[in-house]
């Protein structure tokens, strides 16, 4: 049955779901969008704390302790990280090391 305006309530129907799919789908596109930049955001803060922060290598059986910047590759700690008055009380033990890959006296200085 069609209305006066000559499109049937059935045709209706068809293009409010038509409209609502698009709607969807661009909603979900910025779903996306907005995950991807808060897992981009996430990624920052932790490269900028780790940049900031200082991590110590447990002593193995042949070589000392070594203290490394948080942001050192060679030794991988996500955790655990020491802020810079205990890297410096720690750099002074002496059975801890600085990294010389990463040199982190540098930040502490």
């Amino acid at each position: 049955m069609s209305d006066p305006g000559g499109i049937s309530r059935l045709e209706k129907w068809r293009a409010t779901r038509e409209y609502l799919a698009w709607q969807l789908r661009c909603a979900d596109q910025k779903v996306r969008e907005l995950e991807a930049q808060e897992r981009q955001d996430r990624r920052r803060r932790d490269q900028a704390r780790a940049e900031q922060a200082w991590k110590i290598q447990p002593q193995r059986s042949s070589s000392s302790a070594l203290l490394h910047r948080g942001n050192c590759t060679l030794y991988k700690n996500d955790f655990g990280y020491i802020n810079r008055e205990d890297a410096v009380i720690a750099l002074a033990e002496p059975d801890i090391e600085a990294c010389q890959i990463c040199n982190p006296q540098t930040g502490l200085r």
